[in-house]
């Protein structure tokens, strides 16, 4: 049986890999049914087709795009996935690397209930703009 740290580095692997993957699908799937995401204090995306909305954007502004994880910790349900976003932007091809973290609260098959994201916006926009 696998150790609690074992089963949440996978758990975090296999997230970056599926964003890596451009499978919309696969990014929900890391998601409970109604689960939800809130990037930058925006409007909640809810459920797992929501999420897979939100996914397909970033793989069509970002074709190549690439997720990695930095780091993760946790405290029972409660998990910090840092990580650092790269690809080439669709419309102007300027490479950009953001980093960011989400807080996530995992139920009890650790499914993402909630996940809480952040990153610099206006850095983030300044490297696409190429600025």
């Amino acid at each position: 049986m696998a150790s609690i740290r074992d089963m949440m580095n996978n758990l975090a692997r296999d997230y970056a890999i599926a964003w890596s993957s451009g499978d919309p699908d696969s990014v929900a799937s890391f998601y409970a049914p109604d689960g939800q995401i809130i990037i930058n204090r925006g409007e909640p995306i809810v459920g797992r087709a929501a999420v897979a909305d939100m996914a397909r954007g970033f793989y069509a502004d970002f074709p190549d795009l690439e997720v990695r994880c930095d780091m993760l910790r946790w405290a029972g349900t409660h998990a910090i996935f840092v990580w650092t976003l790269e690809g080439h932007h669709a419309q102007t091809g300027n490479h950009v690397v953001t980093r960011g973290w989400e807080e996530w609260e995992l139920t009890a098959d650790n499914k993402v209930q909630s996940s809480l994201g952040w990153f610099d916006a206006e850095d983030y926009q300044r490297q696409i703009d190429g600025k």
